[in-house]
């Protein structure tokens, strides 16, 4: 998360990730979960699921769908051996050279793409129940709609707060602000 950039050494680095995962322990959990069920899926080609995640390989791809059914694919995975000799989850797709090459994972690096994919997706419905509205633009979690000045902000985030059907028993909140000219808030 930038630690190292920002002046930490690695020293002072580990009691703050032991701290941070002592203290989110279902999370840690969770990636670990993923990480066995990424790897049986590929090994055993057996369809696993995790909540309403699921993971099946198929036709050389790996699949993760997410609640929404929308699907992140992983090119050609294979299960290989991590610098630490561990095992590891390595997949085709486009490296830091912007070449296809051998990519590595691992659970809690799935679980990123993951909550970043369900994240798109709940934006996404947002801007579907605001087709209404004049959306000009999303930044991140963010939508940037013109409308007129007399718009209520509160209902546009009651709107955007309401749960998709897929996502049943989310609790979601949106928070809003208005202003002549695009800013972050």
């Amino acid at each position: 998360m930038g630690a190292l950039e920002m002046g930490l050494t690695e020293n002072e680095l580990y009691p703050l990730v032991q701290s941070w995962r002592s203290a989110n322990p279902h999370i840690v959990d969770f990636w670990w979960q993923v990480d066995a069920a990424v790897k049986t899926a590929i090994k055993g080609r057996i369809p696993m699921r995790i909540g309403c995640i699921r993971f099946l390989y198929q036709s050389g791809m790996l699949f993760i769908q997410l609640p929404s059914g929308r699907r992140l694919s992983y090119v050609k995975p294979r299960i290989g051996e991590n610098c630490f000799g561990g095992e590891s989850v390595t997949y085709e797709g486009i490296g830091a050279t912007k070449k296809w090459e051998r990519l590595e994972s691992y659970g809690p690096k799935f679980v990123e793409n993951i909550v970043q994919a369900i994240s798109r997706d709940i934006l996404c419905y947002a801007m579907q129940t605001l087709r209404c509205c004049a959306i000009v633009g999303h930044v991140h979690d963010e939508l940037i709609i013109e409308c007129p000045k007399d718009a209520s902000v509160a209902a546009i985030c009651e709107q955007m707060g309401r749960t998709p059907p897929w996502a049943e028993g989310l609790l979601l909140r949106a928070d809003g602000y208005e202003c002549d000219f695009y800013k972050k808030d």
